[in-house]
């Protein structure tokens, strides 16, 4: 009978340790997680829907896009823009001095041949290469960015083989410029649907777009 009683202590015990760890375990799991570095991003995205921003960067992205080539493509192993690059190049620069308010920013992309890092410091050359021609052409540096490259991470085809499409880079529109007198009373809506024009005739592409 002794032996029951004990063996029904030792029991006790052991179940009592075994919950007390659970609750230390529980309160470890919810205190990791209270801030891992990223806690205010969705309260920062949230404001940045509630107050308009982020839709207008998403407006402007698209109407950059559909009116302007926004790639140009690059010889292997170099960052030289060729007549056809800076063709682009300038149409892009067009668009681009006609929206002030605007910023962007410039990717750099490679193909699969060669090392990693290799790459990501030759995708940052093209991507350089291309904001020196915007500023070229009459576009504030200040609105321009090339501090990303993404290598060889975003091939558009993949293969291990030398690839044109890859060597590439890419301009898109990365925000509004702070403080710019145009979107001191919030009206974002008038740049994005500003018209453009080009030889006093607006673009076909712009047929959709109502301002």
């Amino acid at each position: 009978m002794k032996m029951q009683i004990n063996l029904w202590i030792a029991v006790a015990f052991l179940a009592a340790g075994a919950l007390g760890g659970c609750g230390n375990y529980a309160d470890r799991m919810i205190s990791a997680n209270v801030d891992n570095g990223t806690f205010g991003n969705a309260t920062m995205n949230n404001t940045m829907i509630m107050n308009g921003d982020k839709q207008y960067v998403y407006d402007l992205s698209n109407r950059f896009s559909a009116e302007v080539i926004s790639t140009v493509n690059f010889a292997f192993n170099s960052a030289e823009l060729d007549g056809a690059a800076r063709g682009v190049l300038r149409e892009q620069a067009n668009w681009i001095r006609q929206f002030p308010e605007i910023r962007f920013r410039v990717y750099g992309h490679t193909d699969l041949v060669g090392s990693k890092s290799y790459n990501k410091h030759l995708g940052l050359r093209r991507a350089k290469a291309v904001v020196a021609y915007l500023v070229s052409q009459g576009v504030e540096k200040s609105r321009l960015e090339a501090l990303a490259s993404f290598g060889e991470t975003q091939p558009l085809i993949v293969t291990q083989g030398k690839e044109r499409r890859n060597r590439r880079t890419v301009t898109e529109v990365s925000g509004f410029v702070e403080g710019h007198p145009n979107l001191l009373d919030g009206k974002y809506a008038e740049v994005i649907y500003r018209e453009y024009a080009r030889s006093g005739e607006p673009l076909s592409g712009l047929s959709g777009i109502k301002g």
